[in-house]
């Protein structure tokens, strides 16, 4: 009698803790996967304002270190400089047709609709191009010219000449071993000596002659001079 009191009761023993054994694991992933999607939910919506997350803003950060100073393996790279937008738009056309990266001049003080009016004797465009010692300063990221074999550089004509912050550009850069083609926007102006004096003013760099566009310049038209090229 004893010896089976003894058998039922280990047998009601083992039954309890395979019950135990079963619910712990039934439970182990519904807590992985709310654990899992409280952390996803978090990347992708913040903490619970309009901020991105802390892993979003490292990410952005490290994306843009490596758009300006660590290379794309793309040989070709597009700088402009654009004040009302003209110049941007033939750049974007060039860089698309061309499979090259985009590198944007921007001003550390940005010019104002009074700053560009050229009939003002004492606007400051008027008085930056009657001076040309003048150097405005850069204010966008440093780019890195490593692994470029050819740069087209653009920006818009301002009293017959290329505006003075190329001038500051292309002064503190080295060309040397790189195909170097200015184009230029405006409504009558030629590119006239604006290629030539950046050229000289960079004194590195194989320039070749420059090209004017106006603000109706067309893919078709931008093919058509890159492929006539030499």
């Amino acid at each position: 009698m004893k010896k089976t009191v003894s058998i039922m009761t280990a047998g009601m023993l083992l039954l309890g803790l395979t019950a135990c054994s079963g619910n712990t694991a039934a439970l182990s992933p519904a807590v992985s996967e709310s654990s899992e999607s409280k952390e996803t939910q978090a990347i992708e919506t913040g903490s619970g304002n309009d901020e991105p997350s802390v892993q979003t803003t490292v990410m952005e950060s490290e994306e843009s270190v490596q758009d300006t100073t660590a290379g794309t393996g793309k040989d070709v790279l597009v700088v402009y400089f654009s004040a009302t937008g003209t110049t941007k738009g033939v750049a974007e056309m060039i860089a698309d047709i061309t499979d090259g990266d985009l590198y944007e001049i921007r001003p550390a003080q940005e010019y104002t609709e009074a700053d560009l009016n050229w009939n003002d004797p004492d606007s400051r465009s008027t008085k930056e191009q009657d001076d040309k010692s003048a150097r405005p300063e850069i204010g966008s990221d440093p780019v890195s010219f490593d692994g470029y074999t050819t740069i087209y550089i653009g920006y818009p004509i301002w009293w017959g000449e290329e505006p003075r912050i190329m001038d500051t550009f292309v002064e503190a850069h080295d060309f040397s071993g790189i195909t170097v083609i200015p184009f230029c926007t405006s409504s009558s102006s030629g590119i006239g000596r604006s290629g030539t004096n950046l050229a000289e003013n960079a004194g590195s760099g194989n320039w070749l002659e420059g090209q004017r566009f106006g603000a109706g310049a067309s893919v078709d038209d931008l093919e058509s001079w890159i492929s006539g090229l030499q």
